[in-house]
């Protein structure tokens, strides 16, 4: 028996790598923590059998009580961790990836934060693996230079554009979680719910590397994943965001300092589209100029990028990918 609260850890699953998962599921069950409970949702994988989910599940868990099913239909990462949010028991949720590895006093540290600084959400820095699991770095942002971990109340308009929390790293209240839903559909729902965290209080992030993160081709947040030329980048780093904002728009639109930040922000995104799609907009570029502040490194590459011929311009986004810009 113990008095601490319960973490409930989501996860979900699919088209699984099953070795990458073994590893996963028994760093989970190797946690300090005493009060824990699992749940598991494959996301309709089309090639790899639930019943050999379910059965790596029961060989890998022994000491944590958990739950695993299968959505009817495939709902995508945002779809899944939203159920799992609104489904799961709990005061603290904690989201977990199927290709990582936690260290063993993951959710101690985590939980112990979060009490004695009373934020609405903790996370941690990350140990860095590849593919077989040899360590590459020490910390993300050796990987990811322009990465900075944020710590404090009134976060929120900092957030709206980038992302300092991973969801694999994150431990949030799970009233707050909940009160997030429904997610935002163009955010990665580690990004939705640190927003959202910082909207009702403090955000907290630990120097403390807590986890072993896979960083492989298949990752989703790659940096410039899937940018092959001007118009790939325009859809996927600049219609998203327009797409993004514009949501958030409508979900913030009773706190007015916030919004009127989103508002701006949208402008932003709006005048950066006119300049990589040659559409009319009076002043774009001065407007990119003008609210630089959302990420003055973006406004200067896309005022710059946005005029080179498509050759120079993959060399500038081939830097990006080698972390060398």
């Amino acid at each position: 028996m113990t008095d601490k609260p319960t973490i409930a850890i989501l996860m979900a699953i699919y088209e699984p790598r099953m070795d990458w998962l073994r590893e996963q599921l028994e760093s989970l069950d190797q946690q300090t923590y005493p009060n824990l409970k699992l749940y598991i949702r494959d996301d309709a994988s089309p090639n790899v059998r639930y019943e050999d989910i379910c059965a790596l599940v029961e060989s890998c868990i022994h000491r944590v009580p958990y739950e695993i099913h299968r959505n009817e239909r495939n709902l995508r990462s945002n779809g899944t961790f939203e159920r799992l949010t609104l489904e799961a028991e709990g005061t603290y949720f904690a989201y977990c990836d199927q290709d990582d590895i936690w260290l063993p006093d993951k959710l101690t540290v985590l939980q112990k934060a979060i009490e004695e600084t009373k934020a609405e959400l903790v996370c941690s820095d990350m140990l860095i693996i590849d593919g077989e699991g040899k360590q590459v770095a020490g910390s993300i942002t050796e990987v990811r230079r322009h990465h900075t971990f944020r710590s404090g109340n009134d976060l929120a308009p900092r957030m709206l554009i980038s992302n300092f929390a991973a969801g694999c790293t994150v431990l949030i209240r799970a009233e707050t979680a909940r009160a997030a839903a429904p997610f935002c559909p163009a955010m990665v729902h580690d990004h939705y719910l640190t927003l959202f965290a910082a909207t009702r209080g403090k955000v907290v992030s630990l120097p403390e590397p807590l986890i072993r993160y896979r960083i492989h081709l298949d990752n989703q947040t790659l940096v410039m994943a899937g940018v092959n030329d001007k118009k790939s980048y325009a859809r996927i780093r600049i219609d998203q965001l327009v797409e993004r904002l514009t949501w958030l728009e409508r979900r913030f639109a009773d706190l007015p300092e916030l919004h009127g930040e989103i508002v701006e922000a949208l402008a932003w995104a709006k005048a950066r589209k006119a300049l990589f799609t040659h559409t009319p907009l009076p002043g774009a570029a001065g407007t990119v100029l003008r609210l630089r502040r959302f990420n003055p490194q973006v406004s200067l590459f896309e005022l710059v990028g946005s005029i080179l011929p498509e050759p120079l311009f993959m060399l500038l986004i081939n830097g990006v990918k080698k972390n060398v810009l």
